[in-house]
């Protein structure tokens, strides 16, 4: 959705359960109003969010939670008030690091260590740039990395998705509008890179 806002969907006993993170409003660009969700999960606290509708569990503090048989960690971050998030749904784990700063510590990296997909931050700015985002990856080892909180409409100033993918030696690839996660095709050998258009 932009900078690090995410959407899911999820389907743990075949009811869809939608997940929102950090949807929060934009100085620049465009971007939602409101969201409908079941769960709405925040890395830098839910002050500065769009509506959400729908009754969501909300999760924007560091602490664990489990809702329509979908588990949340939230580990503190590397700021007061600034969490990293793993979600664990249909035997696949997810880990989403916010905007971040500074090299992963050892609590950030026992909870997400082994994810199977990592959101991360590229793209410079106030988080992440293209090499310590690789540095990062590197030591959590997840089988499929999204980037996020690179150039678009809503971070002008942030660098181009092309600067990360070069950096991870994945320079020829196609953004998606969407892609679909199943366990069964999860890559077992080397790191896959995808790349979403944002909404």
């Amino acid at each position: 959705m932009g900078n690090t806002a995410i959407k899911l969907q999820a389907k743990p006993n075949n009811d869809d359960v939608f997940i929102v993170i950090d949807p929060y409003k934009t100085d620049t660009g465009t971007f939602v109003r409101s969201a409908t969700a079941h769960l709405a999960l925040y890395t830098r606290g839910a002050e500065e969010s769009i509506t959400i509708s729908g009754e969501p569990f909300v999760l924007e503090t560091a602490g664990e939670i489990e809702s329509k048989d979908i588990l949340v960690n939230a580990v503190a971050g590397d700021e007061p008030g600034k969490q990293v998030l793993r979600i664990d749904c249909e035997q696949i784990s997810l880990g989403h690091l916010g905007l971040i700063k500074k090299p992963l510590n050892e609590s950030q990296v026992s909870a997400l260590s082994g994810v199977d997909v990592l959101f991360v931050p590229v793209g410079g700015a106030d988080t992440y740039d293209p090499e310590e985002a690789v540095k990062a990856i590197n030591e959590l080892e997840p089988r499929i990395v999204i980037p996020m909180a690179y150039q678009s409409d809503v971070s002008p100033k942030s660098l181009p998705v092309n600067n990360f993918l070069r950096e991870m030696g994945a320079a020829n690839i196609e953004p998606e509008k969407k892609v679909i996660i199943r366990k069964k095709d999860l890559p077992q050998e080397d790191t896959k890179v995808i790349v979403l258009v944002k909404e």
